[in-house]
C-alpha cells in the first residue's frame, strides 16, 4: 500500500464510535490528560505550537489504536511536525478569525454608533450578520471536514502540510456518506457531554478516538498490511 492510497467505503459511524471507546478504555485517563494538556498548551501558544500539540495527540491515539504502548510523552514528539502542521493550522485559524471580524465587526461598530442608527437599521444589521454567520458557518464546516484528516496524515504518513491537505480533501470526498455519519454521532457526543455531568472535556478523548478509528480504516497502518494477500483493487483509490 502506497502512502497515498486510502479505502473507500469502509466508515461505519457507529462502529467506530464502538470500536474507539473499546480500545481508548484502558487508557481513558492518560489519553484525557494528553488531550487536555495539549490543547491547554496550543491555546496558551496564541495558536503557534496548536498544530504540533494536535499532531503529538493524534500521535498518541493512533500508538493506542494501532496496539503500541501510550506515553504521556509522546504528546511532545508533535514538535517534529511543527512545520508541516503550522500550515494546516494557519489554513484552518486564519479563515476563523476573518470570520469573525466580517460578522462581528459591524455588530460592534453598531453598539458604538447606536444613537445614530434608526430602529429599523439595527435590526436589518443583526438580521443581515445573522444570516452571513450561518452561511459563512456552513462554508466553514464543509472546509473544516475536507481537512479532518491532515493532522493524522502528517503524523502517520510523514507528508508536507500541503499534502496532507489535498490527500485528505480526496479521501474525505470519497467517504462522504460515512464522513458525515460520523461528524453527526460525533455531535451528539459533544451535545450529550454538554447537557450532562459529564463535560464536554470528557467527551474530547471518545470523539478523538471515533475520529481517528476512522481515519485507520480509510488509511491503515503501513507497518502493519500483509503483504502476502494483495488488496482488492476496486477497495483503493490508486
Amino acid at each position: 500500500m502506497a502512502n497515498t492510497d486510502f479505502n473507500i467505503g469502509v466508515i461505519n459511524s457507529m462502529d467506530c464510535l464502538k470500536e474507539g471507546w473499546e480500545i481508548i478504555k484502558p487508557n481513558y485517563w492518560l489519553l484525557f490528560a494528553i488531550s487536555l494538556v495539549g490543547v491547554l498548551i496550543g491555546g496558551m501558544s496564541m495558536y503557534i505550537a496548536l498544530g504540533a500539540m494536535i499532531c503529538g495527540i493524534y500521535l498518541c491515539f493512533l500508538k493506542a489504536i494501532d496496539g503500541k504502548q501510550v506515553a504521556f510523552e509522546t504528546l511532545f514528539d508533535g514538535f517534529k511536525y511543527f512545520l508541516p502542521s503550522l500550515l494546516v493550522t494557519i489554513v484552518i485559524v486564519v479563515p476563523m478569525f476573518a470570520m469573525f471580524l466580517v460578522i462581528y465587526f459591524p455588530l460592534i461598530l453598531a453598539t458604538v454608533m447606536g444613537s445614530k442608527l434608526s430602529e429599523s437599521e439595527l435590526i436589518a444589521l443583526f438580521l443581515g450578520s445573522f444570516a452571513i454567520d450561518v452561511v459563512i458557518a456552513l462554508v466553514m464546516i464543509c472546509f473544516h471536514t475536507l481537512l479532518m484528516f491532515a493532522f493524522p496524515l502528517i503524523v502517520d504518513r510523514n507528508l508536507s502540510g500541503w499534502q496532507a491537505m489535498k490527500l485528505s480533501s480526496k479521501a474525505v470526498w470519497k467517504n462522504l456518506g460515512g464522513v458525515v455519519g460520523l461528524w453527526l454521532v460525533m455531535f451528539l457526543i459533544s451535545l450529550v457531554g454538554a447537557i450532562t455531568c459529564i463535560g464536554t472535556y470528557f467527551a474530547i478523548p471518545i470523539m478523538l478516538a471515533t475520529l481517528l478509528v476512522a481515519y485507520r480504516k480509510v488509511f491503515p497502518s503501513l507497518e502493519q498490511q500483509n503483504f502476502n494477500i494483495p488488496p482488492m483493487p476496486s477497495n483503493y483509490n490508486l
